[in-house]
This record gives structure tokens, C-alpha cells and sequence, in this order.
């Protein structure tokens, strides 16, 4: 097998399930290798081949996991959130120097307003009902056509961009070799099978449901079944008709999820999963304990990020130990503590670096951000993920938060991990991310937001109460902030940086 996605998809059974979605008949390997051809060849009569970038805004679905599939077996992919804005289109198609947009047919909004004015052409995605899951086809613009030549392991083949929190977004490139390899790391990691099939409800323009949910089920020849987005109220609908054996998700999608389970036993009990998934954020002992009680199946937290094209460590299944609070083994790239400030690696606590096939070559266009991610010892090239944390003695990896994120009290460093981890052993709440808010001579105090269960009742000082009761003083929160809901990002997260200055907590 080379080390693209072509060579992925290369020798699977034409006759099995790759993909599925609601209401809609299972789209083969066969037919799914046969529209990857079909679409290569449109896109190269669309004056579009390898190295040229495509911009994909597509709702969550079928079509949005073929498209990305099919279309970086020529070109360059570039899948953006269908929910920005016009001068957030104008942005990332600039800043991507998109070649093309891909959107469905009949689709008006800011994206194809933000191409035009560019001068980019637009691409549409056509289907019809009677087309099997995921299958389209591509109309636009005839050009000159393009150079025929497949991409090779060396070229990239997905960008994103990083989340830009509190600087501009950096542009992550992530070659062919790194998706495969991958795919492949999370495949080991799960023990995926042909008889798997993934439930995605994760957002397919973010590496998460890109690599762990789709790509890592077509790299072990099983099946993917494409809901169009999360919504925790169909979602045991979902699982009977997908009838899967494992789902992925962010924390506080397993939280919603939870909340629905008791009153669908019936659908649990009729398919058991083989595990739960979660990554992207760190999960709370409490929830994963509540996940295991609930399906009978074991949670598998995983650790990755963008620049490592998503997983970097992950708790094994059983008969090992899946350890609460962290996010198990290296799973496919070396990973170490480094000192947070100098090249070098330590024992203990520090700044997590990892290094490996899956890992990014660099940011494009960042000579600085390289400087400061990237390092060289022990004859390895590793990468500075940001994140603190430490290996323990059977190698399980646990963080301490992100290193933006830790809360500089005064010169005492406090992660707000620990302090939601306190948090939500109090009966009455159900959510809770803790933050760092200004203070005139700390520099900075620790604050939480919390979200009460339902029914439940308690107040700022019952809570600040609680916690001064388990955990030291200057740990404890000096604002308690009771939320509806605690705000997110486009994937399920939760916020900390910028969360002080949304609460109105920024001047004092």
C-alpha cells in the first residue's frame, strides 16, 4: 500500500459498506473507489490537479466525508465551518489561495458571495435521492485541463487552520503520508476491524471526525454511518437505525448524550457497543465513569491535535487499564515532557512534544511559529504540542492543562483541570470549566463557570464552600459564575481563553 489515501482505499472488498447515512442505502467500496476516479477526472477538467487547494463547505454528512475523500486523491482539501461568516469566508479563501470552492447545488450564502468576489470559481455537489449515501457528482466552470499526475505521500493533502484564540490562525499543511499514517495509528489503537462501523457525529471540517471517525474506518476496510451533525435527541435514534460498534466525540457531546441514556435502555441494550470514543478535550473522570455505567462498554479517551493529524496518545482497550482523568499511551508518535522554555527533554512535568510520521512538517508561511514549535535532541525532530503534563511510571499520559490556559496566581500556578475535576464531584453541577480572570496585583485569579443540573439548586458560595473544602485556598475560585449553558466552540469545546472578557469578568 503507498502512503496515500488512493493506496488506502486500494485493496478493501468491493462488496462491503464504507458508507452510510439516514434514510439512504449503503455506499460500497466499489462504488466509493468508483466516484473518487469520477470526481478525480471532473476536477482535472476543472483545471484543478495536485498541489491546487480546494475549499470544501458542506453541511455535515455523506457527501461532506466522500467529498473530503475523493478530492484529495487529486487536489489539495481544505474544509472549512459551514456556520462563518462572510468575512471569515474572505479570510481563510485568501489566506488558503483557494483554487476552487466546493459547495452543494443550489447553495447562495457568504462562502459563494466571499468566492466570487475573489475570483474563484465555484464548484456544486449535485446528488439526487435515489444516489447511495455520499454519492455526488461535481459540475462548474470547464478550464484548461489540469496535470493528470496523482498525488504522491509527499504531497499534502489536507490544511486546516488552528484555532487562532488568541493570535491568527496558523495554517496547519498535513501531507498524504501523515493522514495514512494516521489512520492507521488509531486503527491499532482501536483494534478496528472490516465488522466495525463508526456512528460519526462529529464535524467533518476538523480533524477529529476527519481521521478518527472517517479515515481510520475506511484504512481498516469497516464502515462509517454519517449523521448530519450532533444532536442528542435523535442520537439514540441514530444508533438503532446505524447499528454501530463505537462512536467518537467531544466531552460535552457525551455529557448531552448522557443525559438521554437512562430513558433509552432499550436501544443500549440492543446494541451494545464494543467502546466509546472521546478526544478533542479533556474528559472528566466523573463522565467517563458515568459513560461506562451507562453503555457496559469501555470509554477509550484519546489525546491528539491538528498538527499531529489528530491522535497522539490513547488509553488502551481492555484487558489494560483505561486510567480516569488520563489520556493513556503514546499511540503512534514518540511522546516525552520537554523543559517549557529550553531544547531540551526532562523527566516530570513540562510541556508534552511529540515526534513521528503523523506530525505536520511545519506551519506554512510561519518561519517564527516553526522556530518556536519545533525542536531538535536525541536525534529526533519534535514538535511542542503547548499543552503541560507528565508521564507516569507505566507511561499513561496526564495533562495539566493547556500552557495558555494555566492560571498564574500571584506567581502559584494552578491547572483548571483540577479545578473542574473538584468542581464536578458537587451534587448539583453538571458542566464546569474553570478559567483565569484579571486581578490588579495577582495578575491573575481562578474563576469557574458552572452549569446546575436539572432539578438541582445551589448558590456561588455553596460552591466556592465545596471546594475550599477539597483543595487548597489559593485554588479555590474566587468567582463562581452559574450559567444556562457555558459558551463553546465550532466543535464542542469548551472556551477558556477570552472566557473571562464574554462573562464580563475582564476589568475587575
Amino acid at each position: 500500500m503507498t502512503a496515500t489515501l488512493a493506496g488506502l482505499l486500494a485493496g478493501t472488498d468491493a462488496n462491503s459498506f464504507a458508507i452510510g447515512a439516514p434514510g439512504r442505502a449503503w455506499l460500497t467500496y466499489g462504488a466509493l473507489r468508483e466516484l473518487a476516479a469520477r470526481v478525480v477526472e471532473q476536477l482535472h477538467s476543472f483545471g484543478i490537479g495536485a498541489g491546487d487547494r480546494v475549499a470544501i463547505v458542506l453541511p455535515n454528512g455523506p457527501e461532506m466525508a466522500t467529498a473530503f475523500i475523493t478530492i484529495a486523491q487529486a487536489a489539495v482539501t481544505a474544509p472549512l465551518n459551514p456556520s462563518y461568516r462572510l468575512e471569515e469566508y474572505s479570510f481563510y479563501l485568501e489566506d488558503l489561495k483557494a483554487k476552487a470552492l466546493v459547495v452543494m447545488a443550489g447553495y447562495e450564502g457568504p462562502a459563494v458571495v466571499a468566492a466570487e468576489s475573489g475570483g474563484i470559481p465555484v464548484l456544486r455537489v449535485e446528488t439526487r435521492p435515489d444516489f447511495l449515501a455520499g454519492q455526488f457528482s461535481l459540475s462548474g466552470p470547464s478550464a484548461q485541463a489540469s496535470s493528470t499526475a496523482a498525488p504522491g505521500p509527499d504531497d499534502v493533502a489536507l490544511i486546516l487552520h488552528t484555532s487562532g484564540t488568541t493570535s491568527r490562525p496558523k495554517i496547519v499543511p498535513l501531507l498524504q503520508r501523515n493522514l495514512v499514517a494516521s489512520a492507521c495509528n488509531i486503527g491499532a489503537s482501536l483494534a478496528l476491524t472490516p465488522a466495525d462501523r463508526c456512528l460519526n457525529v462529529m464535524p467533518l471540517f476538523h480533524i477529529h471526525g476527519l481521521i478518527a471517525a472517517v479515515t481510520s474506518s475506511l484504512a481498516a476496510g469497516a464502515s462509517i454511518w454519517c449523521a448530519p451533525g450532533f444532536d442528542a435527541l435523535k442520537f439514540f435514534g441514530w444508533m438503532k437505525d446505524a447499528q454501530p460498534t463505537w462512536y467518537t466525540a467531544v466531552p460535552t457531546m457525551h455529557q448531552a448524550i448522557l443525559s438521554r441514556a437512562a430513558r433509552n435502555q432499550d436501544v443500549i441494550d440492543a446494541v451494545p457497543l464494543r467502546f466509546i470514543r472521546s478526544s478533542s478535550a479533556s474528559l472528566p473522570a466523573q463522565v467517563m465513569l458515568a459513560l461506562v455505567d451507562a453503555f457496559k462498554a469501555p470509554v477509550i479517551e484519546a489525546y491528539g491535535m491538528t498538527e499531529a493529524t489528530h491522535q497522539m496518545a490513547s488509553n488502551p482497550l481492555p484487558p489494560r487499564a483505561q486510567k480516569p482523568g488520563s489520556v493513556g499511551l503514546a499511540a503512534g508518535p514518540k511522546v516525552r515532557i520537554a523543559h517549557e522554555v529550553e531544547n531540551r527533554l526532562v523527566d516530570g512535568t513540562g510541556e508534552i512534544v511529540i515526534s513521528g510520521p503523523n506530525v505536520t512538517p511545519g506551519y506554512e508561511g510561519n518561519p517564527d511559529a516553526n522556530a518556536k514549535s519545533f525542536f531538535e535532541a536525541e536525534g529526533e525532530r519534535w514538535f511542542r504540542t503547548g499543552d503541560q503534563g507528565a508521564l507516569d511510571d507505566e507511561g499513561y499520559l496526564s495533562l495539566t492543562g493547556r500552557l495558555k490556559e494555566i492560571i498564574n496566581r500571584g506567581g502559584e500556578k494552578i491547572s483548571p483541570l483540577e479545578v473542574d475535576g473538584v468542581l464536578l464531584d458537587h451534587p448539583a453541577i453538571v458542566q464546569v470549566v474553570a478559567f483565569a480572570m484579571p486581578h490588579p496585583k495577582l495578575g491573575e485569579e481562578v474563576a469557574a463557570a458552572v452549569v446546575l443540573r436539572e432539578g438541582h439548586t445551589a448558590t456561588e458560595r455553596d460552591i466556592r464552600d465545596f471546594a475550599a473544602s477539597r483543595m487548597a485556598d489559593f485554588k479555590v475560585p474566587r468567582r463562581v459564575i452559574i450559567l444556562d449553558e457555558i459558551p463553546k466552540g465550532a466543535t464542542g469545546k469548551l472556551q477558556r481563553i477570552g472566557l473571562a472578557e464574554k462573562l464580563g469578568l475582564a476589568a475587575q
